[in-house]
């Protein structure tokens, strides 16, 4: 089991437990102090996406950072190729450059080739160590070429521009959904504000409406009705919507933008804690 997953079942079994706990608090089977039952719903809820989506972030960034360099670490090895070096020679000489994230493994792998590895091997091996889509296509062809001879230069030149356009075009679809998810978190704050519009001023009037017309069946011969007492059952739903609409805008978020919804599970986690904690202060919940 990788670490990603690890991290993901043990964060749902925990988020899981607290859950179960909020059932038997509701039922007053267990007491937490300062607590409410809906607060272990909600911490557990949000264990489900907060850890593993601060995990796939942080690996996403990694990811991002390696590739963003590999293109240049191709194009000047592909330089090196068209000075007659071999394939091997070229590498070792570009491992002397400075890559990000990446020279680690280059020097690692310059070093594999000078101790006598060949160099599809020593390829293999960096592929698997960096492991991302990216690295991992790329290697792929350089092997492929290598073994099948010819000009390995030109194959890397194209290459390098390849992922260096595949690059370009994801940026720009990132940029182009940006404007969309921010539209969307905007909704999820005009959400918010009704609901505090309506639990400031309308509830409020609703409740004295309702308390001074108890009692009272009509007036003048209309009927009177004022069903105040279900607010408490409208304002959980409230709190219900802002969960919903808080997780599902935030893995929405990260499907637009990044084109995966693990992408949206830290969205959903901060939306989730952000709008539940607003319904707390607001004495919503």
């Amino acid at each position: 089991m990788n670490k990603g997953k690890f991290i993901l079942y043990t964060s749902i079994a925990i988020g899981t437990i607290l859950v179960i706990m909020s059932v038997l608090f509701n039922f007053n089977l267990i007491s937490i102090p300062y607590l409410k039952p809906m607060d272990l719903v909600v911490v557990g809820i949000s264990l489900y996406f907060g850890p593993y989506g601060i995990y796939y972030n942080r690996m996403s960034k990694r990811i991002s950072s390696i590739e963003e360099r590999l293109p240049d670490f191709l194009r000047d090895v592909a330089e090196a190729g068209r000075f007659g070096m071999t394939l091997s020679e070229s590498i070792i000489v570009a491992s002397s450059g400075r890559y990000g994230p990446l020279t680690k493994e280059i020097k690692k792998m310059a070093a594999q080739i000078e101790w006598g590895v060949p160099v599809n091997e020593a390829l293999e091996s960096f592929k698997e160590r960096v492991k991302t889509p990216l690295v991992e296509r790329m290697i792929t062809i350089i092997i492929k070429a290598n073994e099948a001879g010819g000009n390995v230069a030109d194959v890397l030149n194209m290459v390098s521009h390849a992922a260096l356009e595949a690059q370009n075009v994801e940026k720009e679809r990132v940029i182009e959904m940006q404007t969309y998810v921010f539209v969307m978190f905007i909704a999820f704050g005009v959400f918010l504000a009704t609901i505090l519009i309506l639990a400031a001023s309308f509830f409020p009037e609703m409740y004295k409406a309702g308390s001074a017309l108890s009692g009272v069946s009509s007036v003048g011969g209309t009927p009177v009705s004022v069903q105040y007492k279900l607010i408490p059952e409208v304002e959980f739903l409230f709190v219900v919507a802002t969960l919903i609409n808080g997780v599902g805008d935030g893995i929405l978020a990260g499907v637009l933008s990044k084109g995966k919804y693990e992408a949206g599970f830290f969205l959903a986690f901060v939306l989730l804690l952000a709008g539940y904690i607003f319904l707390r202060m607001m004495g919503i919940v």
